[in-house]
């Protein structure tokens, strides 16, 4: 099934909604892999941008001037507004259509999103585990993609063969991992490897009471602090449709932070020692897991 999929993605069309940093990003993987990429958005400067540098081949502000010729789209857009996109233009889809998108919560509109689909068309979520603090067509690199992880989140309203068209993009976009996990089973793991780590650089960064402290940082600094440059309306959005998940992830993490910290009041270096030992297994397990040098 996977090899007959190639065989079809390689002749059908894909059109990506939103050329900003990782819709470009996938439209230059894909057009470098073959496919015919066309891009859509209310920016005409990024679609010129995304054409006249060969991302993709034409991009269209209209719409419906190009969905009745789309077999993947491609929804890099956030959440709600991918909702309101599918509302007004679903009557433009062409049968068959397969709709994907880049989301990083899924239960609170995957449901909604697969209700509104005309039939003979399917939405199957997906989550690529990847980017980059900038933001816009001019930063996209599809090396951003090379060995990340990719979540696909089926259900029951899905075909084998529409999951498997996607899995074909993300490979061709070359993802390491292709993992598939329920909508409740994603929106639980994301809270913690990606939300939650958002939190804490923001949290970090804004606890600084010195003016000066530009002038000491060192690499644990800048690494800890790169994902608190901040796209403040898609993560707003994000963190609050998935808020549950979230507060028990912080909860987890300020559980932890007070036995360090109840060990500095107390003077228990042991403590300490033990939570680093802890800390240090755990993260060689990791790697060891994901067969790499480091993560």
């Amino acid at each position: 099934m996977e090899r007959r999929c190639r065989q079809l993605m390689g002749e059908r069309r894909v059109t990506i909604v939103g050329m900003g940093l990782m819709g470009a990003s996938m439209a230059e993987g894909l057009t470098r892999k073959g496919y015919r990429v066309s891009g859509i958005d209310v920016d005409r400067r990024a679609l010129d941008y995304c054409r006249d540098k060969g991302i993709i081949e034409e991009g269209y502000e209209r719409p419906e001037e190009i969905l009745g010729e789309t077999d993947l789209l491609i929804m890099a857009i956030y959440p709600k507004g991918m909702i309101k996109f599918i509302e007004k233009y679903r009557g433009e889809f062409k049968k068959g259509l397969v709709l994907t998108d880049i989301c990083g919560i899924k239960l609170s509109f995957v449901d909604e999103v697969q209700k509104l689909m005309p039939q003979g068309c399917q939405f199957v979520g997906a989550h690529p585990m990847a980017g980059r603090e900038k933001t816009g067509a001019e930063h996209g690199e599809p090396e951003i993609f090379l060995g990340a992880n990719f979540i696909v989140t089926p259900t029951e309203r899905n075909t084998e063969e529409g999951i498997a068209a996607v899995e074909e993009i993300a490979r061709d976009l070359s993802f390491g991992r292709i993992s598939r996990l329920s909508p409740a089973r994603h929106d639980n793991m994301v809270a913690f490897t990606s939300q939650l780590t958002h939190a804490i650089a923001v949290a970090l960064v804004n606890s600084d009471r010195d003016e000066d402290t530009y002038s000491f940082t060192g690499d644990s600094y800048r690494e800890l602090t790169r994902i608190a440059m901040i796209n403040e309306e898609l993560w707003s959005e994000l963190f609050l449709e998935n808020r549950e998940n979230l507060i028990g992830k912080i909860e987890d993490f300020q559980e932890k932070l007070e036995v360090i910290k109840g060990a500095l009041l107390s003077g228990e270096g042991e403590i300490l020692k033990r939570e680093f030992r802890s800390s240090t297994a755990r993260r060689k397990q990791l790697r060891e897991k994901r067969n790499e040098v480091d993560l």
